[in-house]
This record gives structure tokens, C-alpha cells and sequence, in this order.
């Protein structure tokens, strides 16, 4: 390269400097051979140094020739196998094997292993002449390993008005791709662009279709680098990831090959491999969960807090792959297995190619499938046999309990993907009780065992969490959450935020375009009775009459459909998708209907999918996912969705969490969401694709105020607002006592039942511990209701806080592991409250006004600074009675918060109007005689006409209904349907 400025170079000769006062010595460009892309002399001294028996047997087999013979079979395997599979595992000739690095062992226990070690000549050399055909080209900064190019950068000093970005195109304009040094695989494994403020890498030149990913620390919860009082902001590529240990471990342990299939109707076409290089944060994650395990041991629960976007499946990998050969200082094994606990099936397959990439083993990873027979049989046996790596899900792991009742003592890491509050109660109770391997001695007596479950609640010596979660939960920060130096709040132990991976490009801002719609209504009760009833059942019952009413759906799916059509479907290339959220099952069937109606009434070339759970009965019809998707199965639906046969999804509770489909551009919500559930949910558009460069959000449920509020903790680093009090626990206790249900006798009877060895699993034992709960269940049945509700109550509170805080809150006390155990089985025996059965109206309410109206629209910005979530605090404060009301006030109240804007007066026009049509004679026998639809030929236009003979005496309604075409609609269908049953009722 010529005519670089001083700044530049002095940028250039620092890093050098930088790294020759490290390990690594200086190679001159005229070493170098662009046609093999080696350095020669470095690296057959390297190896004649290192192995002279292996050299001197190529040299009796080349007789004299070795040097010759060795460069070139090694240029043929560089070519064939690879720079990276070459320095991992050597070059296979004559009867041996030449290594071509040593890498750090295990353990310390041999020292010629790490004598060979120390022995690793890296390289570096500025300004390599690299191009075979060109002398003029060269590399600013290129680094070697015993002669063998690994990593080259293109260095910018800002200063010079040139940045990063100037660095990324040349590498994409002025480097053949086609060059040794610079051929994928073959050459050095990874590129940086370098500048004083920012770091970006690739694997693999492919000109214009280059892809650098950044390689930064991130800096006040975003992107970029944050300041560096001793130098440059980007100090640390070359002071610490490029320091000889550092890099040898990633050469070692993390740059790995991702093998793609490319199908084509479901036939192997082709195979894509993709080199993958670490990201600054997954390769500090995995480092610092290293050291805190070798220091730590086992007992200690780690929470990583890594958005979407972050390559969580990548960084668990390549974890594993750490700890099961993790050895502390002692040279101790830290883990003598790992589980891990996930639901996604892809991880599997990941954890198995990239174990067997990095080490060319095979069997390390155990997957729990069932294939011949139980799950929970086959994880048993997994854990006794000691499979080094088992994964398994979150459903099958609880089954362990009923198969395995000791284990010898081992250390055990158990890795959980997306770690929520299924984890940090009962779950994770259950998992260390098996992973402990608890001995119950003969002389144990009861309280020794109560004492022993109740501590089993608390820190595990022999066991370790790893959780990985985007959003966590009080309950999950708490659980698993580190507490600093200096603080009394949990925090992730490790952090790369929302915000950081919308900054860095790695996900989108499904805020930025969020639409809200709000909806008018008007009901009215048409039954004559005016009945009591429970006033909060009431309204949720009203609501939903509304939310499933035909035209409140009818109008929906029309915005949806022509919003699609005339927004979405163009985008991302003609390949948009959209996703309906449902707010139920039956919801979700009568959104299908509509779409497939609308769709099919207007021609539009579009189809949809729906996906919900099990069977659901609505107007007399049973629905199933299969049956209304044609026959799909429900395994079947997201590869279906993926084809561009389908555009749209309506979904009930599923596919809201997980669900990974990156042409999905945007979501129709017609559900009420809040906290992590809007979060999940929203975040299934925020999957980059070429071509989608955002995304849109309509919404006619909630405020975006709420979406704000949701959204706001998960942005930058999530914290809790108030930790976990002991003494809660204590209050509900005391309230529970004074109740006088149940006595102390009868609690401690029970638990020496539970707990008696002798008592497990037995008939007998079943109905001595149902004797032990009966008084107390008799005295509640005898409460008044006021006492029963409240009693109920509260013990759910005491059972919900207990399982919780004893995760996190060391009590070992045998008072509160006996409550907790006996309040288990009392609760279930407990009659719920008759009262609470459903509250439904269909043919008490009619719909008699409506209006959809959007609200607001534009982005929601969210600030930094982050929010902070809640951890179950609860002290019982029971259920407030639900008072009963006439069903008239109800239909009144909700009117009055959907803020209808309907009156009275309005009201008695239309029955005015109604008595009009009733009048005409013509119009009465036309409904007489005809169907619906060829009644409202007639009808509709002779409503108008009535409306403008009366238009005087209500010329705001006359108005409304003559300029806004939505109005219109819903008085013409509802003032049809009433002229048309009436003059049929009165023909009858």
C-alpha cells in the first residue's frame, strides 16, 4: 500500500510495538511466500525445533528433499483441509504427524507438553506483500502462528479522516478473495478493521458480499468502546485478546467451522460452511464463567443476561466444551458433568458438531430422546453412567426424581437456555435434590431428613447453574443473580443488552414503527330480567362477548388484510409475513374464519395459518390446528409458514416465545400484553433478513405507554427493585396460625408421616397423611366464606413465596419446611369457591355501536438508564369479594371506560327509525319473504332515504352516518338484523 500518512503508520508501529513487547517477534515482509502463503523459514525451523525425530524421518523419506517435499504437501493440505483443522490437529505424511502448533493442555500435569507449548513462535509483520501477482499490494498489519498466517488487519487513525469503515471497504474493493492469504479456510481465519474508536472482523472476503461483524466491549449498555484513560479505545484487540495466551485459546477452543445443508424439496443440493469467530462479549462471557468456576467451584449460580441477537446458542457451546475439561489450579476436574437444559432441539446438533469440531471427538454429547423407551428412564441412567455432556428439556428433567434416589458425590454444571422462573423454583429444587445425590442414614431421624429437604433448597456444593436469559424475572435475578461488591441487589453476572445488539445491528427495533388503535363501543341488554351478578366477572365476561363479537372481528381482519396487502407484502422482496396475536383459543378460530372468509370474498391471493393447542368447541363445531390448516400437522406448521405459500399466522399462546422466523416483518396484536410477555412476544420480529430494514407493529389492545413499560427494564441491564425479605415469610405464617385451621400437632404429624423413611410411596401411607389433613379441612369447611377466601388466599400466597424464597434465602428452618409441605397437601384438598364459576352472556347483550379509530402512531423511544422488575413479595392480603350488581349497571360501566360516545338520544333516533321501517308495509314482506342478503338490497337504500326524511331531528347522528362510511355500516347491519327478525317474528 503507498502513500499511507504518518498518523496511520505511527497507529501501525504502536500495535507492533505493543505486541513485540508481548510474545510475539517480528517477521519481515520479505519472508513471506505470497504463492504458498507461509512464512517458510519460520516455520520449518519451527518445526525442525520442535520435532526432530519427525523431521528426520522426512528427511529419509524425501532423501535430502524434506523442505521441498514438506511446503508442498503442506500447500496441497491447506488447500484441501484447511489453515484452522491443520493447526488443530497436524499434517498426516509418511507414517507421521507433523504438528504445526502446540496448544495449552488441560492440566499442568506434564511438562513437556507445556514446554512444546512455550515454544509457539507468533508472529507479527507489518505491511505483508501478500499477492502473488501484484508486489505493490500490501496488509498493514498481518500476525502468524510458527509461520502459518491466522489474522490480518487494515489499520485507520480517525485523526487522518479516515475510520473503520474506510478499513471494511478496502478489504471489500482492494483484496482478491482469491489470494492464499486471503482464500476462505485456506488462508488466515479471520480479518479485522481496525481503528482507534471501533474493531469489525470477518471470516471470510467475498467482495461487495463481505460481512464484518462488530468486534467492540460495548459502552453505556450500547455499542462502541468505552474510554481508555492509558490509550486507544481499541487497546484492548492487541493487549488482551491478542496476547499469546489469549490467542492461542481461540485458536485452540473457539474459531470453529458451521456446516449448513442447502435442500431443495427436502434434498441436499449443497453444503454451506461458515467460519465463526467469537464475538468480543461471547468470548468474554465464556472467560470470566471460566475463572469465576476454577475459583469457585461448584455451589455458585451464574445469570447471563444476553439479548436476542447475541448468539446465546454459540456462547453456551462453546461453555460446554469448557467445563467439561475444566481442571481448577489442584489440577482437579471443576465438573464431573454438564447438563444442559433446553427446549430447542437445534441445540443438540450445535453442542454435538461444535464439540466434535474443536476436539474430533465423538459421544461427548448425550441427548435425552426416548428413543427406547421413558425420557426420564433414560436421563437417569445418563447421569449414573456419567455421559460427560446430557441434554435434556425442561419438561423431561423433573422425572429424574421418580428413577434415580442417590448418586455418589459429583460436581455437576447444569447450563439453562433461557432461564425463567420454571427454573428458580420447584424446578431447580427438584433438579439439585437428584443432582445431590442426598444419603438418608439409618439413624436419620425425622427432623434430621425435614432439616436436610429444607437445606436442599438452598446452595448446592456440588452444583452450579448457568442461566441464560434475555429477559430475566425478579424471581430469576435473584435466584441465579450475582451481588457485587458493595450492594445488596443481584445483578446478571454477565451482560450484552438489548440495546447494545439493536445499536450493533444484530437484531431490529420492533418500536419503531407501533401503531395503536382504540375501539368504541355501545351494548345494550336485551333481556327484560335484570339479573344479579359478580360485578369483575361480569365486566371480563362483557369484554369478552365484545372481543369475540362477529363485527368487532370482521373489522379487525379487514384493517389486517388491507394493511397487509397495501403495506407488508411488498417488503423484504415480496417475502413479508405477518403474525396475528390472539388473546384465546377461540379468538384465535374465529380470526382464521374471518381472514379465510374475507380473504376469499375479495379474491386476494394471500392465505393464512392458525396454531393453538388441543380441541376447541365454539358454536357447536369442534376446531383442531390440523383441521383448520388442511390437514398440516402441528410439527409440520413452521416449515409450512417458511414457504411462500403462506403470509400470515394467527396464534393462541403459541409461537409467541422462540419462534424464530426472520421473514417475519409484522404483527397484528389483538391481545392484552405486559412485563416479559410483550417483550417475547414483539420480540419475534426483531430477526434481521436481507432486505428487511424494519419492521411495524399494530396494536388495537394496548397503550403505548404500557409497551414503554415493558419494554424499559430489558433495554440496557435489568435490575430488581426491592430484594427478597426473610421475615415475609414469617408474617404469612403467624396470619396463617392465627386462623386456627389447622394446629401444630396436626402439622407436625403430618411431616413425621411425609418424611418417615418407612412411609414412601405406600398405600398405607397415602391415607395416613389424608387423616392428618382432614381435621383441619373439616374446620374450613365449616368457616364463613369471608374466612374460607381469605384463608385460601393466603396459604396459596405462603406456598407460592416459600417455594420461591428458598431458593434464595438460606432458612433451614423445619417450623416452615413442615407448614410448607403440609399447606401442599391441604390446599389441594380445599373445595374452590362455588362462586367462581364463568360469567358468559351472548344473547343478554347486543353490540349496537362501534368504532375503530387509530390512536396514535410513530416510534417508541426507549430511554436508557434501564428499569428494574419486581421479585413476589407477597404477604397475603386475600381476595376481595366480588360484589354482585345488576347485569345493567355492568353494561353500563363498561360503555363508560370503552368510551362510547353513543347517547340517548342517539339511541331513541334509530328505534325511531327502526318503527319506520317496521311501518313500510313493502319493506316488512320483503323481510318476510327473502334471505338476508337479498332483504338488504332492499333495505339499505331505502335506510337512507329515512334517515334523510328525519335528519332534522338529529343532524350530529345524520351527519356521522352520511360522512363516515364505518358508522354507517354498523347502523345499517344492526338497524337490518332487528327490521328483519321482528317482521319475520311477527309473520310466524
Amino acid at each position: 500500500m503507498t502513500g499511507k500518512s504518518h498518523d496511520e503508520e505511527a497507529f501501525e508501529a504502536y500495535i507492533e510495538q505493543g505486541l513485540l513487547d508481548g510474545e510475539y517477534e517480528q517477521v519481515d515482509s520479505d519472508e513471506f511466500d505470497a504463492g504458498r502463503g507461509l512464512f517458510p523459514d519460520v516455520l520449518v525451523s519451527f518445526v525442525k525445533e520442535t520435532q526432530p525425530e519427525r523431521w528426520q524421518q522426512l528427511e529419509t523419506a524425501y532423501k535430502g528433499n524434506a523442505r521441498q517435499r514438506f511446503l508442498q504437501e503442506l500447500t496441497s493440505a491447506l488447500e484441501t483441509r484447511g489453515t484452522l483443522e491443520l493447526l488443530r490437529h497436524g499434517l498426516r505424511t509418511t507414517g507421521t504427524t507433523i504438528k504445526l502448533a502446540f496448544f495449552q493442555p488441560n492440566t499442568r500435569k506434564n511438562p513437556e507438553v507445556q514446554k512444546q507449548y512455550e515454544a509457539n513462535r507468533l508472529g507479527v509483520t507489518r505491511q505483508l506483500h501478500y499477492s502473488p501477482t501484484d508486489p505493490t499490494l500490501s496488509i498493514d498489519l498481518v500476525l502468524s502462528v510458527n509461520g502459518i498466517p491466522v489474522a490480518t488487519a487494515e489499520l485507520k487513525n480517525p485523526a487522518t479522516g479516515q475510520t473503520v469503515v474506510d478499513a471494511k471497504q478496502q478489504y471489500m474493493q482492494d483484496r482478491d478473495p482469491g489470494d492464499p492469504v486471503l482464500k476462505f479456510k485456506r488462508g488466515a481465519l479471520v480479518h479485522f478493521a481496525v481503528d482507534t474508536n471501533e474493531v469489525e472482523y470477518t471470516t471470510e472476503l467475498n467482495r461487495d458480499d463481505t460481512y464484518f461483524l462488530p468486534f467492540n466491549k460495548g459502552y453505556n449498555g450500547g455499542a462502541g468502546n468505552p474510554p481508555n484513560e492509558d490509550g486507544h479505545r481499541t487497546a484492548y484487540l492487541w493487549e488482551e485478546v491478542w496476547a499469546k495466551d489469549s490467542w492461542m485459546e481461540i485458536l485452540q477452543r473457539f474459531i470453529h467451522i458451521d456446516e449448513e445443508e442447502i435442500r431443495k424439496n427436502g434434498i441436499k443440493v449443497d453444503e454451506e460452511e461458515t467460519m465463526i469467530f467469537p464475538r468480543y462479549h461471547q468470548l468474554e462471557c465464556v472467560r470470566q464463567l471460566v475463572t469465576a468456576s476454577k475459583e469457585n467451584g461448584g455451589g455458585e449460580d451464574y445469570l447471563i443476561q444476553h439479548s436476542t441477537g447475541s448468539g446465546k446458542s454459540k456462547s453456551i457451546a462453546w461453555l460446554v466444551h469448557r467445563l467439561v475439561s475444566l481442571h481448577n489450579d489442584a489440577d482437579e476436574a471443576v465438573y464431573d458433568g454438564v447438563v444442559v437444559v433446553t427446549d430447542r432441539t437445534i441445540l443438540d446438533e450445535q453442542l454435538r458438531n461444535t464439540i466434535y469440531e474443536l476436539d474430533h471427538k465423538t459421544g461427548v454429547v448425550h441427548a435425552i430422546k426416548g428413543e427406547q423407551g421413558s425420557k426420564s428412564q433414560e436421563l437417569a441412567e445418563a447421569i449414573e453412567a456419567g455421559k460427560p455432556v446430557i441434554i435434556t428439556t425442561l419438561q423431561t428433567f423433573p422425572h429424574v426424581i421418580e428413577h434415580a434416589k442417590r448418586l455418589p458425590e459429583r460436581d455437576y454444571a447444569v447450563v439453562v437456555d433461557e432461564a425463567h422462573s420454571s427454573q428458580s423454583g420447584e424446578m431447580a429444587h427438584e433438579m439439585k435434590q437428584i443432582l445431590s445425590g442426598i444419603d438418608i442414614d439409618e439413624d436419620d431421624d425425622t427432623e434430621d431428613l425435614i432439616l436436610k429437604s429444607a437445606e436442599t433448597r438452598g446452595n448446592q456444593e456440588n452444583l452450579s447453574f448457568f442461566a441464560f436469559t434475555a429477559t430475566p424475572k425478579g424471581k430469576t435475578l435473584e435466584a441465579f443473580g450475582t451481588i457485587p461488591e458493595g450492594s445488596d441487589k443481584p445483578e446478571p453476572f454477565h451482560l450484552y443488552s438489548m440495546r447494545q445488539a439493536i445499536e450493533e445491528g444484530f437484531i431490529l427495533d420492533v418500536l419503531q414503527n407501533y401503531t395503536t388503535y382504540e375501539t368504541f363501543y355501545n351494548i345494550a341488554k336485551v333481556i327484560e330480567e335484570d339479573p344479579q351478578v359478580p360485578q369483575k366477572k361480569a365486566v371480563k365476561a362483557v369484554s369478552k362477548f365484545l372481543k369475540l363479537h362477529p363485527h368487532n372481528i370482521a373489522q379487525k381482519v379487514e384493517i389486517v388484510v388491507e394493511h397487509f396487502r397495501e403495506h407488508t407484502q411488498n417488503k423484504i422482496g415480496g417475502k413479508a409475513k405477518a403474525m396475528i396475536v390472539t388473546s384465546s383459543r377461540v379468538h384465535a378460530v374465529r380470526y382464521k374464519k374471518a381472514i379465510d372468509k374475507y380473504i376469499e370474498k375479495n379474491g386476494y391471493n394471500l392465505s393464512a395459518l392458525v396454531a393453538f393447542s388441543g380441541t376447541v368447541e365454539d358454536d357447536g363445531f369442534e376446531y383442531t390446528e390440523p383441521g383448520m390448516n388442511d390437514g398440516i400437522k402441528e410439527s409440520e406448521l413452521p416449515s409450512k409458514f417458511d414457504t411462500t405459500e403462506y403470509q400470515v399466522l394467527v396464534v393462541a399462546d403459541k409461537y409467541q416465545t422462540g419462534f424464530d422466523q426472520p421473514l417475519l416483518h409484522t404483527m397484528y396484536v389483538d391481545k392484552k400484553l405486559s412485563g416479559i410477555q410483550a417483550v417475547q412476544t414483539l420480540s419475534r420480529l426483531n430477526r434481521t433478513h436481507p432486505g428487511k430494514e424494519d419492521t411495524f407493529v399494530l396494536d388495537f389492545e394496548n397503550d403505548r405507554e404500557d409497551i414503554f413499560d415493558a419494554f424499559q427494564p430489558y433495554y440496557e441491564k435489568t435490575t430488581i427493585d426491592e430484594t427478597t425479605d426473610p421475615q415475609h415469610i414469617y408474617q404469612l405464617e403467624s396470619e396463617l396460625n392465627a386462623f386456627q385451621i389447622y394446629t401444630k400437632h396436626e402439622v407436625d404429624q403430618f411431616a413425621e408421616a411425609f418424611f418417615s423413611p418407612k412411609n414412601k410411596g405406600t398405600e398405607q401411607a397415602h391415607a395416613k397423611l389424608s387423616s392428618h389433613i382432614q381435621p383441619a379441612r373439616d374446620r374450613y369447611m365449616v368457616a364463613d366464606e369471608e374466612t374460607q377466601d381469605e384463608f385460601r388466599s393466603k396459604l396459596r400466597s405462603f406456598l407460592r413465596l416459600y417455594k420461591f424464597q428458598s431458593q434464595v434465602v438460606s432458612y433451614a428452618d423445619t417450623t416452615l419446611e413442615k407448614l410448607y409441605t403440609f399447606g401442599r397437601f391441604l390446599y389441594k384438598e380445599l373445595p374452590r369457591d362455588s362462586r367462581e364459576s364463568r360469567v358468559e352472556f351472548n344473547d343478554e347483550l347486543a353490540l349496537q355501536y362501534y368504532r375503530l379509530e387509530k390512536s396514535d402512531e410513530g416510534g417508541i423511544e426507549i430511554g436508557s438508564g434501564g428499569g428494574s422488575v419486581s421479585v413476589p413479595n407477597e404477604t397475603g392480603t386475600g381476595s376481595q369479594e366480588d360484589d354482585e350488581v345488576e347485569l345493567s349497571t355492568i353494561v353500563e360501566k363498561v360503555n363508560e371506560e370503552l368510551g362510547t360516545d353513543f347517547t340517548q338520544a342517539d339511541q331513541l333516533f334509530l328505534d325511531q327509525l327502526k318503527e319506520d321501517a317496521l311501518d313500510d308495509d313493502h319493506l316488512r314482506r320483503s323481510a318476510q319473504v327473502n334471505s338476508r342478503e337479498n332483504f338488504a338490497l332492499e333495505f339499505d337504500d331505502a335506510l337512507t332515504e329515512m334517515f334523510i326524511d328525519r335528519m332534522d331531528q338529529n343532524q350530529e347522528l345524520f351527519a356521522k352516518f352520511m360522512d363516515n362510511e364505518e358508522v354507517q355500516k354498523v347502523i345499517t347491519n344492526h338497524l337490518r338484523q332487528r327490521v328483519y327478525e321482528e317482521s319475520q317474528a311477527a309473520n310466524s
